[in-house]
């Protein structure tokens, strides 16, 4: 990356320089980019829908497009502009699965299979993602150019495109990566090997004393139960979103499992056992312990975890108040310099889109929030309040969500804790009004979910941005893609999450929110909007799970809201990501070992990178295509009905060694051949 210089007479100077125009805004590269915004945000619908998480399409698509393009001799400007296209379907793909789920789980819609969900769920896409990029094109200058924000992973996507212009080979890793997480994906689905495992070991019954004051005896109970001992499940996906997160933060993750399922069901199933054991046997049919332990999980466990996530969510917010005040601060300045029209003469790489489109569009679609808001809630009062709190809201959050991504990258911008604040704002906002019932929860959803998308698009377009901003690309033809493709996006994603929704419940699954989709954030939102509104709420244990982040807040933990997030997540969710992260750890190790430069460590992050995205977009899009055969019941015969799970171990050791030995190979040669 060049420096950003200042002082009289000096200026930033971006690969490409403004004064030399080359192909950018081409046909083919945004046909290329539409494609990949549709793939890439169907491949992380799959997984935040899974896991809870979303990979940052930035790489792939950089690598994507370097390849293609390469092939047709195209410039770096016309790969970034596909890559800025590609990589806003994720962004879309984000907003929507953190909180669509939740008008079906809130119980505001009754199904999702209808022409009626699909209008609802792609109105909601379009508006927040255009809203997000319009303030995004306010705020442009004072993020895109500031010097003190490094942008990361823009960095390290321009890197990508430089290297592929000197003949880069990342591309190979990425797609051989694709085809052996999807090869791993369609040999489970076969049951050539066991893809989870379980089994429930019993405790005997026992008398148990309960003591008051002074050691005397109250009363004495019969206590019994046992646990439920579960392996990691082997998912290249969750292996690979383990690897991309390291060991810390996968430990963290790990850790809320722990507390789940080693302690809480456990204990429990301890003293609860006796008394749930008459209630085995529902309409004749003998329920096991197996799913005796996943209803307490789910109806007790959860709660507690959800209550922690709330105050996390909280804390998280409380940490970033500087960077907020900043990004509020910065961002009024901003609209305020782009209104009185300071810029008037501004050249190539600093031509937004003009302010005579943007203003009259935000207008437009404030317009159209509100027709969305009365169209959920039918109040007008409510409505213009939702509209009001969302205007300013998304504004406030794209701002903040623009710094964040600034200062650690779109990977980690936590979109959801923003969504989740305006949440709370608005659903008191609501009872405020007098506003009850389903028509408030979704006013509130309706609120959530435009400024989830609008937050989730403006980080990854500000991400895009200082990318074009490094290679000398032009911000308004890169801010029309993104109009463009968040429309196509916005109206194509709604057929993955409605394969992936039907497709479990025909496999017996119960859809959103359940143990395959577990939809953690929108589940959340669902509970808090009907727990604030409706006055469903579980409170005791929600103050519970609340008082136990505070103990881990208390305990300086990293990232409480990680740890809430494993104890939501299922258990082979949480073990396997805890695998990725020992992997990563595992690679980190050797390369300080064989005593690596700083150079050599980028190299082997980077490849890992490439190696551990191509896990997860394999197994997601081979994810997505059986689900879609479930959906139009196309039967799958197995390989064995009882498949091995020690088959499984050899896949796991065989994913860790290409996640090891790979990077460590590549970052070696690469200075073998520069030395």
């Amino acid at each position: 990356m060049a420096e950003i210089k200042s002082g009289p007479g000096l200026k930033y100077k971006p690969l490409v320089p403004p004064e030399q125009t080359i192909r950018e805004f081409t046909v083919r590269a945004l046909i290329l980019g539409l494609i990949m915004s549709v793939v890439l945000g169907a491949a992380n619908a799959y997984l935040g829908l899974k896991a809870g998480m979303t990979i940052a399409a930035t790489y792939p698509a950089a690598v994507i497009s370097m390849a293609f393009l390469r092939l047709f001799r195209g410039t770096i400007l016309e790969e970034n502009f596909a890559r800025t296209v590609g990589s806003i379907g994720e962004s879309v793909a984000a907003g929507a699965i953190f909180t669509i789920p939740a008008f079906l789980i809130a119980g505001v819609w009754e199904s999702f299979d209808s022409p009626q969900r699909y209008w609802e769920s792609s109105f909601i896409m379009v508006i927040g993602g255009v809203i997000g990029i319009l303030f995004v094109t306010l705020l442009r200058r004072v993020l895109v150019e500031d010097p003190e924000l490094p942008f990361p992973e823009s960095v390290a996507a321009s890197e990508i495109h430089k290297a592929g212009q000197a003949g880069g080979s990342g591309a190979k890793y990425l797609f051989g990566a694709m085809g052996i997480g999807a090869l791993i994906q369609t040999l489970g689905k076969f049951n050539f090997f066991a893809t989870s495992w379980e089994k429930f070991t019993t405790f005997a019954k026992t008398g148990v004393k309960l003591l008051g004051g002074r050691g005397q005896e109250i009363t004495s109970v019969s206590a019994g139960g046992g646990t439920l001992l579960t392996a990691p499940a082997v998912s290249p996906a969750y292996i690979g979103v383990g690897f991309i997160i390291g060991p810390r933060l996968a430990a963290l993750n790990f850790s809320g499992g722990l507390l789940a399922w080693g302690l809480f069901v456990p204990l429990l199933m301890y003293f609860l056992g006796p008394q749930l054991e008459p209630l085995i046997s529902q309409e004749g049919r003998p329920t096991s312990w197996v799913e005796l332990s996943y209803a307490i999980w789910k109806f007790i466990v959860r709660p507690i975890a959800i209550g922690g996530m709330l105050l996390s969510a909280i804390y998280t917010l409380y940490r970033m108040r500087n960077s907020l005040a900043i990004g509020l601060k910065r961002s009024i300045s901003d609209l305020k310099k782009a209104t009185a029209g300071e810029a008037s003469s501004v050249s190539r790489i600093d031509q937004d889109l003009s302010l005579k489109w943007v203003l009259p569009l935000l207008l437009i679609f404030a317009v159209l929030t509100f027709s969305l808001y009365y169209y959920f809630s039918g109040l007008f009062n409510a409505s213009i309040t939702a509209t009001v709190v969302m205007i300013i809201a998304g504004f406030f959050f794209a701002a903040v969500s623009g710094y964040l991504v600034g200062i650690i990258g779109s990977s980690n911008n936590p979109v959801s804790g923003l969504t989740l604040s305006t949440l709370i704002v608005a659903a008191l906002l609501m009872v405020v009004l007098g506003v009850k019932g389903l028509p408030g929860v979704a006013a509130v959803l309706g609120v959530a979910a435009v400024i989830c998308v609008a937050a989730a698009v403006a980080g990854e377009m500000f991400q895009d941005l200082k990318v074009g901003h490094i290679l000398g690309g032009t911000p308004w033809k890169m801010q029309v893609g993104d109009i463009i493709g968040v429309f196509v996006a916005s109206f194509v994603l709604y057929f993955p999450l409605l394969i992936l929704h039907q497709g479990d419940i025909k496999a017996g699954g119960t859809g959103f929110g359940g143990k395959a989709l577990p939809a953690p954030q929108a589940s959340l939102m669902a509970m808090l909007s009907k727990g604030i509104v409706g006055g469903e709420m579980a409170w005791p244990l929600i103050i519970v799970g609340m008082l136990m982040a505070f103990g881990l807040i208390l305990l300086q933990v990293r990232s409480p809201m990680l740890v809430c997030v494993g104890m939501y997540l299922p258990f082979e969710t949480t073990s396997a990501i805890f695998v990725g992260g020992l992997i990563r750890g595992i690679a980190d190790l050797i390369a300080k070992k064989r005593k690596f430069t700083d150079e050599q460590m980028s190299k082997l992050e980077n490849n890992g990178t490439l190696l551990a995205s191509g896990l997860i977009a394999g197994e997601a899009l081979m994810g997505l295509i059986f689900a879609g055969f479930a959906f139009y019941d196309v039967k799958i015969k197995p390989i064995t009905p009882t498949p091995s799970y020690l088959v499984s171990l050899i896949v796991i050791v065989l994913i860790a060694l290409l996640l090891i030995l790979t990077p460590v190979r590549y970052a070696s040669q690469a200075q073998e051949k520069k030395s």
